[in-house]
């Protein structure tokens, strides 16, 4: 409660605000901004003055209110939290209107929680990837708010979204300093009830997804921790993109340091130049905020490699490195058979000079490497000798081309761990081989003073899936995908793109706990768990396949179209109206037209019965049309066939529907396998559609049910645009995302649907498939 002195050029600025209404807004950004304006302090103001104001001194430039003071510190300090891009401003705009206007009215409050609650089922932050001024604003008018606390029934997304943002160090503080009476309310257990609930919040409620049952997870304690003192890193290298591997280890590692309230570090262990770039680092932090994981520092290894070379320098003079300038395949072996190098018990002198070589990046030094002088005769492999320092020509992406020579991980990240202060280092067990080098190099390197403790989980690994990144690279440069978000990718973003939720992703990691077991996991258990989350907050919609459409023409259907508004989703009246078209002429699909008899009553889901007069076919026997007639009347419980269908219109739109497969066809690849003789030759297969003219009005990103098909996501939504040199338009594109089923129950085949399969391989014969056809019972009842 001080008064802000923020150096600006030769001017202060003093911060002042009523004891009675301390800006919370300006005050968590203040904190989440950190050390660029540390010497802020705060004071309240005279008490015949209102409402926070930021003076400049000597000039008396003030601005007035707090919101205008938290734009303004995360402008100057932190670009993340506003960013420059007019369009991300103004969506951040919108939320902190809405923080000052809907949630700070009581009539407009029901309905603005609602909307948050429904706008948070697939979203970890307001606006875009990361933390936000918006996030800041709402989750500070809903702690000022009498008519929310964690009791609020219906709206879990939101006591989600809250009692992640409680759990930041930023967020709690000023909490528990200005809103102590708040504190007690925690969100991170609330499990809510909706049936007395009444409103918008409980129209919200009653369809609202989730996932039922949820596990209840066993941690392991971290040996002689302390509340408060815990450092955990995620040390990931900005080689390539987050993936399921990755995501267990950072969240093990965000939730220790979050349990004993202490600190995560994000570390990106860029000691391979060759590898590495700006953009995997940018998309590694992205994704990790994605997942609700806000490190409290990040670091790189490169901010230490003066340090590094200072200790491998020590090293050689105290004996125990050395340069060996053995070829690697024979060094290879001579280290499989315990045989130690000639280079070995070379004097300090001669290496100190082929270390020079090395770091000066000489044709001589590129013949050798640094090794540490270990137990050649160990039963560890990992304790013979093993390489710290390789020369590499290559620039890096944060020092260019200052040094010729790069620690091995095995050798920087005992020493940074450290140096840094980190007291648990959590590694999955396939490192537990390299847990004895690790202490070595702890014990052994002068200087080394703190000692972080090892604690080892199980690596998460599935069938028919890739985490090598040196693999799913191979697919990225031989354009077998687009890139590494491709959906057939076990990426982050590959798998949100195909449609996974991030509450489905983190329920299921979180769900394996820090267990020391390894297990070979199917991803149809995860995407059976993200069914459970969107089912019931999906809007339902129609396509019919293009090539393979029959027009039904029912004789006294009407001549002119004629709509009607129904639900987007029969069992969450919520999810708001569509309009159906009505006409004399419909299409439906193929496989449908092949179950009908003639004088057959069938259902037409959304408007009612027909009875199929004529079936007209070609000479193949293939159905060329349907002629029929309306029986509204008609009961839809005694139909055996309940079909989907478009009208006959112009204003329907064509679709392009995609599935994606594994990227391999064993379930588990042996060791001494050849992977690349198992690549999938059809990862990507599609089919054109003619589309419900109500799917013009998705966005990217939005989930959706196609019926009797499954679920999908908008990869492009319908522009309307005409390609040059085409004469249709550009069609919409839907990713089909996978309903945890190895089958599907309806009887519609086309290329997106591989009924019987697993990863499109056949379990019986492994030979690669398009479309299998299942028997047609869901569409009987």
């Amino acid at each position: 409660k001080g008064t802000v002195h923020v150096p600006m050029a030769s001017n202060t600025l003093i911060a002042r605000f009523p004891k009675a209404t301390p800006p919370l807004v300006a005050l968590v950004t203040a904190q989440v901004v950190g050390s660029a304006v540390a010497g802020v302090k705060w004071t309240p103001k005279p008490g015949d003055q209102e409402g926070a104001e930021l003076v400049q001194y000597p000039k008396g430039f003030t601005l007035r209110g707090d919101h205008t003071i938290a734009r303004y510190f995360a402008r100057k300090h932190a670009d993340h939290l506003y960013p420059s891009d007019a369009l991300h401003a103004s969506d951040i705009d919108q939320w902190l209107d809405l923080a000052l206007t809907d949630f700070a009215c009581d009539k407009a409050f029901p309905a603005a929680l609602a909307h948050l609650n429904t706008y948070l089922t697939f979203r970890t932050f307001l606006s875009g990837y990361q933390l936000t001024l918006a996030d800041i604003a709402v989750w500070v008018a809903l702690k000022k708010s009498n008519a929310f606390d964690s009791n609020t029934a219906g709206v879990d997304n939101v006591h989600r979204w809250v009692a992640h943002l409680d759990s930041l160090d930023a967020f709690a503080s000023q909490l528990t300093k200005y809103l102590p009476n708040k504190v007690a309310q925690s969100t991170t257990t609330t499990s809510t009830s909706t049936s007395n609930v009444s409103g918008p919040s409980a129209a919200a409620a009653k369809g609202a997804g989730g996932i039922k049952g949820k596990a209840k997870v066993k941690y392991l304690e971290l040996k002689g921790a302390s509340e408060g003192k815990v450092v955990t890193r995620f040390p990931p290298e900005p080689s390539g993109y987050l993936h399921m591997g990755h995501v267990k280890a950072a969240l093990l590692n965000n939730y220790y340091a979050r349990q004993y309230k202490g600190k995560l570090l994000l570390r990106f262990d860029d000691t391979n130049p060759t590898k590495e770039s700006v953009e995997f680092v940018d998309m590694i932090t992205r994704d990790l905020a994605t997942l609700g994981i806000v490190p409290d520092q990040v670091t790189f290894s490169s901010d230490n490699f003066d340090k590094c070379l200072e200790f491998a320098d020590n090293m050689i003079k105290d004996g125990r490195a050395y340069v060996d300038m053995t070829p690697a395949e024979e060094m290879k072996v001579m280290r499989m058979n315990m045989v130690e190098s000639q280079y070995r018990n070379a004097s300090v002198e001669e290496n100190l000079k082929l270390w020079d070589e090395m770091k000066r990046g000489t044709p001589e030094g590129m013949k050798c490497v640094l090794r540490a002088k270990l137990n050649m005769q160990s039963k560890n492999g990992c304790m013979r000798d093993p390489s710290i320092y390789r020369v590499v020509l290559a620039p890096h992406h944060r020092t260019g081309t200052k040094y010729k020579v790069y620690p091995i991980y095995d050798f920087v990240c005992p020493i940074v761990d450290s140096l840094e202060g980190v007291t648990h280092a959590l590694r999955s067990n396939e490192y537990h081989d390299r847990d004895e080098q690790y202490a070595w190099f702890l014990q052994n390197i002068r200087g080394l003073e703190h000692k972080p403790a090892i604690q080892d989980f199980s690596r998460l690994n599935f069938m028919y899936t890739l985490l090598s990144k040196r693999k799913l690279q191979w697919f990225v440069d031989n354009g077998v995908v687009e890139g590494w978000n491709s959906p057939a990718f076990p990426t982050v973003q590959g798998i949100l793109r195909r449609g996974l939720t991030v509450e489905a992703l983190r329920e299921f990691i979180i769900a394996q706990g820090s267990s020391k077991h390894e297990n070979l996991q199917g991803m149809e258990k995860l995407w059976a768990l993200n069914k459970q989350v969107i089912d019931r907050v999906i809007p339902r919609y129609t396509a019919v396949e293009a090539s393979r459409k029959v027009k039904l023409t029912l004789s006294n259907g009407p001549s002119s179209p004629e709509f009607a508004s129904v639900p987007k989703h029969k069992d969450n009246e919520a999810l708001g109206k569509k309009i159906v078209t009505y006409s004399n002429q419909v299409w439906v699909e193929q496989e449908d037209a092949k179950l009908f008899k003639p004088d057959e009553e069938i259902t037409l889901k959304d408007w009612g019965n027909a009875i199929i007069r004529k079936i007209n076919k070609d000479q193949d026997g293939t159905i060329t049309s349907l002629e029929g007639e309306l029986h509204l009347a008609g009961d839809y419980k005694l139909t055996e066939w309940k079909i989907t269908w478009l009208a006959d219109v112009p204003d329907h739109i064509p679709v392009r529907l995609q599935e994606f497969d594994y990227l391999i066809t064993k379930p588990k690849l042996d060791k001494g396998d050849d992977w690349r003789a198992f690549i999938n030759p059809q990862i990507t297969q599609e089919t054109l559609a003619l589309g419900d003219s109500q799917l013009k009005l998705l966005a990217k990103g939005d989930r959706l049910q196609l019926e009797r098909r499954g679920y999908f996501i908008v990869d492009e939504p319908y522009s309307g645009d005409v390609p040059p040199g085409q004469q249709q338009p550009h069609p919409m594109v839907l990713i089909m995302i996978p309903d945890g089923r190895a089958t599907t129950q309806s009887h519609l085949s086309s290329k997106v649907q591989l009924k019987g399969t697993i990863g499109g391989v056949n379990k019986a014969t492994t030979t690669t498939t398009t479309t299998t056809t299942a028997t047609p019972q869901s569409d009987k009842q």
